[in-house]
């Protein structure tokens, strides 16, 4: 639920209570109003997106804006009381209906039986046109229909493998491939109400109430009997609604409360769209500060056991010249006579396994105080994160959420991308497995899951100056860190982030040293004709994982 107010919400509380839809009683009442529109003059077209038309009428000694929305949640038709603006790229369905509809005048403005469709018939010199506006959910849609019948224009084409009545220029206009259905007048007493033409849920729990007998109802809607309410918070409707629980306010137009109820409802919904992308985001940021967060952790835990680690390579040392070669484990004593067995590396001798543990104590003293200094910082950036979570969720508005959205890109938490849902077809890599982690610095980190991905990912994501890194000498995923053209900004850290993803996405993951070559990517190339996933590079460094 999208719907803000303070009403709103103690409604919402109320499960009976559900939004009023725009049906087929709400189209008639608005077919109603529209009859003043007969005779006029259309003046002015403007598209604002391309869900939306309105058409400038004059008549009846001013002019008129009515209002053709066919969105798939908020599909309905209405008088409004201001034009709206065109948009910089003018849609095709405005630029023709323009040089089609220049001058033309409102015949007639009538409902298709008693379905959500309406026809607006406009003369011209070049006969007669016919603007048809379908309001039927995700099916919605808004044809401009020449005189001979064929669609001239369209809020959306559609090719024949998306739907079985194409719609596309110059073909024959059809109606919606719907099974034709009873007429809700003919009905058989309350329980044959379902499944008749005009039939909402809606409408059918009004009937089923008996606040009116249908025949009233008919009767409302052939002499344009109606009585608009508004029920704040959830819609308006051309008859009361209080007996099925809402409150509401009667207006004299259908079209004012309808006005009325969506200037409230489409910013609350375009808020609640913006925070639902910025939530997803935010919560990635926070994924990617706990995992380097863990990080740290085993970081820290290992610098915690450097005198350990110390002890380990002396006794080795101690031990050595009795172990044999290949060994992989050395059972000893340490210093207070208790038994100990260590891990050796069988490719290594008894003296280079040794200082492995001198290397590993080493580091682990070196690191303890930066590694402590970086979890208090992504302790922080993370209690940052959730206080802004925190007034996110406590966002109303559309400009609130954008102020937060862009704090949280001053932070370097966000990256561009399109706010619009993508259909299946067009989401992000193309379907290809690559994702995303957020590095230590707010450095985005790609890596591939299966070798289809890493190619897409190293031939078609990263930017010649972005690194790119590989377990050297072993298959692993490609990881490739963007660095904006600035790869000598990249902290160490960052990298050492990357090239555990990199080891850990390999088949050295569960070695204890493992060494990791990173490059530009503008070093790296695909040989022709070699396998997916194989990549050869030049210009390598070099990093040292040790891995416990």
């Amino acid at each position: 639920m999208f719907y803000t107010s303070r009403a709103g919400l103690m409604k919402l509380a109320m499960p009976e209570l559900k939004k009023i839809p725009f049906d087929s009683l709400c189209l008639a009442a608005v077919c109603a109003e529209l009859q003043v529109l007969i005779g006029g003059k259309l003046q002015r077209i403007i598209q604002p997106s391309w869900d939306v038309v309105v058409l400038g009428i004059y008549a009846g000694g001013e002019e008129r804006h009515l209002s053709l929305c066919v969105h798939p949640m908020f599909g309905r038709i209405h008088l409004i009381s201001s034009r709206g603006r065109n948009p910089a790229d003018i849609p095709h369905l405005c630029r023709t209906m323009r040089a089609k509809l220049d001058g033309a005048r409102v015949m007639s403005i009538t409902q298709v039986g008693f379905d959500r469709i309406l026809k607006i018939e406009l003369g011209t010199q070049e006969g007669v046109f016919t603007l048809i506006a379908e309001i039927m959910g995700k099916h919605s849609n808004l044809l401009l229909v020449d005189p001979d019948g064929k669609i001239a224009s369209a809020a959306k084409w559609l090719s024949p493998s998306q739907s079985a009545r194409p719609i596309g220029p110059t073909r024959p206009y059809t109606p919606p491939p719907v099974d034709p259905m009873p007429s809700l007048w003919s009905a058989d007493g309350l329980d044959d109400l379902k499944g008749r033409e005009g039939a909402s849920p809606f409408l059918v729990r009004w009937l089923q109430a008996e606040v009116e007998p249908l025949d009233r109802l008919r009767q409302r809607v052939e002499f344009e009997e109606f009585q608009p309410v508004l029920a704040e918070g959830f819609g308006a409707y051309p008859v009361d609604v209080r007996a099925l629980g809402y409150s509401v306010r009667e207006f004299g137009s259908i079209s004012h409360a309808l006005e009325t109820h969506y200037e409230d409802a489409l910013p609350a919904y375009e808020a609640e769209q913006r925070k639902r992308s910025l939530f997803q985001q935010l919560e990635r940021v926070t994924l990617a500060r706990q995992v380097a967060i863990q990080s740290l952790e085993e970081v820290l835990d290992t610098s915690r056991r450097a005198a350990a680690l110390q002890l380990k390579g002396e006794l080795i040392l101690a031990y050595g010249n009795g172990l044999e070669e290949g060994a992989t484990k050395l059972e000893a004593h340490d210093y207070s006579g208790e038994p100990i067995t260590i891990s050796l590396n069988p490719d290594l001798d008894f003296k280079q396994n040794a200082e492995r543990f001198f290397h590993k104590a080493k580091r682990a003293k070196a690191s303890a105080s930066d590694v402590a200094e970086q979890m208090q910082r992504l302790s922080a950036e993370m209690q940052d994160v959730h206080e802004l979570l925190a007034r996110l969720e406590a966002a109303t508005d559309p400009d609130e959420v954008d102020r937060l959205r862009e704090a949280a890109k001053a932070r370097r938490w966000l990256f561009d991308q399109p706010e619009a849902s993508q259909k299946k077809e067009d989401r992000p890599y193309e379907g290809k497995k690559v994702r995303e982690l957020i590095g230590p610095g707010s450095e985005r980190v790609f890596f591939g899951e299966n070798s289809e991905a890493n190619d897409y990912l190293t031939l078609r994501i990263a930017k010649p100056n972005d690194i790119w890194l590989h377990v050297r000498g072993s298959q692993s995923t490609h990881v490739v860190i963007q660095t904006h053209n600035q790869p000598d900004k990249i902290s160490r850290e960052a990298l050492l982030f990357a090239a555990q993803v990199a080891v850990k996405h390999s088949v050295a993951k569960h070695s204890s040293y493992v060494e990791v070559d990173y490059t530009l990517k503008k070093y790296v190339r695909k040989p022709k004709g070699s396998p997916t996933g194989f990549a050869v590079y030049t210009h390598e460094k070099t990093l040292r994982i040790e891995r416990d």
